[in-house]
């Protein structure tokens, strides 16, 4: 097996596993208690919770998959595909709830369809694994004041709170993907070299951050379809721009092709937010605002 179609197939099960545990892991998320913004006690809450647990479980699965895809294939090839995750998430929900919305549908075709024609047009090609720590300074002060800008409007604006979350989420995701890239390529001169050099420790800053900003962006109850499109949709852009910048990862660079690239992968974020509006915990949540204000206190009382 080539390692390319290694790559290819080792995202799409981490796809379908991520897939199976984001839905889990929100309904997880919502069970326990509110926290004020960034408190760590929320993940002591969330500990307890046996089905939030479940689907960490799961996400490590899905993780090693990612690992697994990355250390074969480049940045521009594994994480657009890793979008299916949602492509997974919906059909399986439409299947279990046994309705199957035709537009919701057409998002998933057209999600696909971008992902398709972006990697059938762009054929990326692996360029290096390393890195000099000076050299992604600037990415690190970049990433610090995103954040901090995030979080600093988060106090401001309480309708641009979970919006803000979810882009610094998406964010973080993306540069997670670009420094596990990295820590793939240390993993052959054995455990003391990879301890030796950064890429692992930024990562281990980067990915709980995001992790964390994804808990309390869909905790906040509000603006889920939003939510879930940024942070689903910044994942992979991000990661293309990176791995073009630092890793000299090469698409094809044609007018044709770039057109056909910029294209694709408007079609592919346009499906991932109609799939974001027709997933089942945002039709939830418009239901929920439908109904009228004592249907609404006397369930919560029950």
């Amino acid at each position: 097996m080539s390692s390319s179609l290694t790559a290819v197939v080792a995202a799409l099960c981490a796809a379908m596993v991520f897939g199976v545990s984001s839905a889990a892991e929100q309904r997880g998320t919502k069970r326990v208690k509110r926290r004020q913004r960034l408190s760590p006690k929320i993940l002591l809450d969330l500990v307890r919770e046996p089905l939030w647990v479940t689907a960490i479980g799961g996400t490590v699965v899905g993780f090693a998959l990612q690992v697994v895809a990355l250390s074969f294939g480049p940045l521009a090839l594994v994480e657009p595909i890793l979008v299916f995750d949602l492509i997974f998430a919906v059909l399986i929900n439409a299947y279990l709830r046994k309705r199957w919305d035709p537009i919701m549908l057409g998002g998933v075709a057209g999600c696909a369809v971008g992902v398709a024609g972006f990697l059938a047009i762009a054929q990326p090609t692996g360029g290096k694994s390393t890195v000099g720590f000076y050299v992604v300074l600037p990415l690190g002060a970049a990433l610090v004041a995103i954040v901090a800008g995030s979080l600093t409007l988060t106090r401001r604006n309480d309708n641009l709170r979970p919006l803000a979350l979810a882009l610094s989420c998406g964010i973080c995701y993306g540069v997670s993907a670009f420094l596990i890239k990295l820590v793939t390529a240390e993993f052959g001169g054995g455990l003391a070299h990879l301890l030796a050099n950064w890429p692992i420790y930024a990562l281990a800053v980067v990915g709980p951050m995001g992790f964390l900003l994804n808990q309390y962006a869909f905790q906040q109850g509000t603006l889920l379809a939003p939510v879930m499109s940024i942070i689903i949709a910044c994942d992979p852009l991000v990661s293309i721009l990176l791995g073009y910048l630092w890793l000299d990862e090469r698409l094809r660079s044609s007018p044709q092709a770039i057109t056909g690239e910029i294209v694709s992968l408007l079609l592919m974020v346009a499906g991932i937010v109609v799939m974001a509006h027709h997933s089942p915990q945002v039709v939830r949540q418009m239901n929920q605002a439908a109904q009228p204000a004592g249907a609404t206190a006397g369930r919560a009382r029950r």
